[in-house]
């Protein structure tokens, strides 16, 4: 009977550790979802945005733009992006396009009026401030989930959310060595980041709230960026967003960088 019971208590403590297992989440699916919830919102959009690009010393700049958006592929696939600047004056009609690749190089430009000029953004350049602020362009196009090492960290509650958190290493080179987002767990978007360097201090937190249903999407209203080392952050607020507009491939080209449609930016 020893041996027996033995035996028994063996295999329910293997059962256990295997039930177990099979409970923790995939940290890379988890990361592919919120991927998805946060960039993926039905076949394309539109946003109008007011961005607030703060100092350590109280200072703003401030931006105007308008973002469209084409989901081209499946969703969690290619897309297209393209950033038209309405204020202040001195990015007035500025135009930036990303066409996203995933598994490889995304291809970005940006148009500067003022010299009537379209250049290329160099691959390498994914992690540069966009327009002065403290998001960096690979930001507004999303980071691919194959560029880092996911862990699943632990579960959460944030600001009364539930959350999964899950750690990520990158691959590439980055300012960063680690971070941990934070996952809601009800409808997938990351609703934090936190950015870690490589002495494991926190330099840097991506915030997501204000989440509103549009058209059966939960969208974040306000997105926002600080920078603890500087002391400055930036405050991205939507103030209004539309899905399912029926935008096509042509609309995402360097004519329309030079020209955008006029319903594109009002």
């Amino acid at each position: 009977m020893t041996r027996v019971t033995m035996i028994l208590a063996a295999a329910a403590i293997l059962l256990a550790g295997t039930n177990a297992a099979a409970q923790t989440p995939d940290a890379k699916e988890l990361i592919e979802k919120s991927l998805i919830a946060y960039h993926y919102g039905g076949d394309d959009g539109k946003s109008t945005i007011h961005m607030d690009i703060v100092d350590a010393n109280g200072g703003t700049r401030v931006r105007e733009m308008a973002m469209l958006r084409l989901n081209t592929g499946d969703k969690g696939g290619d897309q297209k992006f393209f950033v038209y600047f309405k204020e202040p004056g001195d990015v007035r009609e500025m135009t930036f396009m990303v066409h996203k690749h995933v598994g490889s190089d995304d291809d970005r430009w940006i148009f500067v009026p003022s010299v009537k000029l379209v250049r290329r953004i160099a691959s390498e350049d994914k992690r540069s401030s966009f327009v002065g602020s403290d998001f960096v362009y690979e930001d507004v196009s999303g980071r691919g989930s194959h560029l880092d090492e996911h862990t699943f960290e632990r579960e959460d509650t944030l600001d009364g959310a539930e959350v999964w958190v899950v750690k990520s290493v990158p691959l590439d080179r980055t300012e960063y060595a680690h971070k941990l987002t934070f996952i809601d767990k009800s409808n997938h978007l990351p609703l934090k980041e936190e950015y870690y360097d490589a002495d494991g201090k926190l330099f840097k937190v991506f915030t997501a709230s204000d989440i509103e249903d549009v058209d059966g999407i939960p969208t974040p209203m306000t997105r926002t960026m600080e920078n603890l080392e500087s002391g400055g952050h930036t405050v991205i607020k939507i103030e209004k967003a539309e899905y399912n507009l029926g935008l096509e491939d042509g609309d995402f080209s360097e004519r329309r960088m030079r020209r955008p449609p006029r319903s594109w930016i009002r």
